[in-house]
């Protein structure tokens, strides 16, 4: 045997030790996500044979530390959330899962950066994540007949191997079927086996994940507020995620992340959201009782887009917000708070919005010219292995379709933000399977500027 294939065989070796090592107690994981200046959250899914969780954690310039779970284990499902605490700014950790007493060996690096104390101390720094939408894991027993819907996932290694901050899940994260959608059980089975696919792992372990939701990872196709497993759904969407905050008043998943000088507000579009069917306008006005993010979460919305001072404020949606002529789901069919959140925009004045969506199965950015403001800007980015859907109808042509942003293949995007201050510059790369450019689009913050 050359050198070249010893140590070929080598790492065939160890990657099968590290999976023997780890078979029926490591179900997925770990991943460290929720990371700030001082802390940061290890999460991991393990098995009912593990009665003991721990996490090792050190950096170069200080002695390891041992923190242990506490929770509740032996479960047939058990999403264990470790977190680590008096971290420093801007330092690299490394980390290491133990189960019942024995370190877990993976074939790739389990580490993560804190974020930098860069406000009042120096230029807001350059920073790039990816996102993407619809992930489907095919499962032929229950799956509909047919042609498989899940395509390659080998997307998730290229995204694995593409340096980023994290990773936003811009919805259908994982997609229930109709075998889970009215038990607990069920959503939380197929949660659980989406997430422990080995393709993925990688993924997760190389940097922060972020998650919203959509119809598939809430409930079934098109659910709303009717869903009656939608409580349920929303304490399973928290055991397997590392959000900062999950709604208000145990309702919603929305929250805002924020990095560099970029918000991300993380939105809930189905959890208050009325039957896309229930009359749009009542005597000629929008009817006020059809509701898309309902009142709870546009008041808490409009807040925190006057609070932002951030120079790029993305609203992260699961589905399109602003497309004319969509023939799917879309925020402008719930008319009375499409309206109210646009009135709100330019009544204000508010500068740097962007939206983000996913769902529609291929990529693609919407405009919307506003006479005396900047456009608004819709950017879908979609599928991840989903089956892709080309356009069609109406939308083979439509005008309100940036020139050149239309994706129908697989994809994900790397949108990076850089340069200098009051210059910087948004760009989104649409990506493909094997890490080929499919579509590129910019923009800058003064081509989003209000003046008040």
């Amino acid at each position: 045997m050359n050198i070249k294939n010893f140590f070929i065989a080598g790492n065939v070796l160890i990657c099968f030790t590290a999976a023997a090592q780890n078979k029926h107690v490591l179900v997925s994981g770990p991943w460290a996500g929720n990371i700030e200046l001082r802390n940061a959250t290890i999460w991991a899914a393990v098995s009912a044979e593990v009665k003991t969780v721990a996490v090792k954690i050190s950096n170069n310039n200080a002695t390891e530390r041992i923190i242990k779970y506490k929770n509740e284990l032996g479960n047939e499902f058990n999403a264990v959330k470790i977190e680590l605490n008096e971290l420093k700014p801007n330092t690299l950790y490394t980390y290491t899962l133990v189960l019942n007493g024995k370190d877990v060996t993976l074939p790739y690096k389990t580490q993560f950066i804190t974020k930098d104390l860069w406000q009042y101390r120096k230029p807001a720094p350059d920073f790039n994540f990816i996102a993407g939408s619809c992930s489907y894991f095919n499962e032929p027993e229950f799956d509909r007949p047919g042609k498989p819907y899940g395509m390659d996932s080998s997307i998730f290694i290229t995204m694995a191997n593409t340096p980023a901050a994290f990773n936003l899940w811009l919805g259908d994260s994982w997609y229930t079927r109709e075998v889970d959608y009215y038990s607990t059980w069920g959503l939380k089975n197929r949660v659980s086996r989406d997430r422990s696919m080995k393709v993925v792992q990688k993924l997760l372990a190389a940097m922060s994940q972020y998650y919203l939701w959509d119809d598939h990872d809430f409930g079934p196709n098109n659910s709303g507020k009717s869903y009656i497993l939608k409580a349920e759904s929303r304490n399973i969407f928290k055991e397997y995620t590392l959000n900062p905050t999950y709604g208000e008043e145990g309702k919603g998943i929305y929250t805002t992340i924020s990095y560099s000088d970029v918000d991300l507000f993380l939105t809930d579009n189905r959890y208050f959201r009325s039957e896309v069917s229930l009359t749009d306008s009542v005597n000629g006005k929008p009817n006020m009782a059809k509701t898309y993010f309902g009142n709870q979460q546009m008041d808490w919305l409009k807040n925190a887009l006057l609070y932002s001072k951030a120079t790029f404020k993305i609203i992260a949606t699961g589905g399109q917000v602003l497309n004319p002529v969509s023939t799917f789901e879309c925020m402008r069919y719930y008319s009375f708070e499409y309206n109210d959140l646009l009135s709100f925009l330019a009544g204000h004045k508010i500068s740097g919005v962007i939206f983000l969506s996913g769902d529609r199965h291929h990529s693609e950015i919407i405009k919307l010219e506003r006479p005396g403001l900047y456009p608004l800007y819709d950017v879908t980015i979609s599928p991840l292995t989903a089956t892709v859907s080309t356009v069609k109808d109406a939308e083979l042509v439509n005008n309100a379709r940036v020139p050149g942003t239309l994706v129908e293949a697989q994809n994900f995007g790397n949108i990076s933000v850089t340069g200098n201050k009051n210059a910087r510059i948004l760009k989104v790369l649409y990506t493909g399977i094997r890490g080929e450019k499919l579509g590129e689009w910019s923009v800058s913050e003064n081509e989003l500027r209000s003046e008040k």
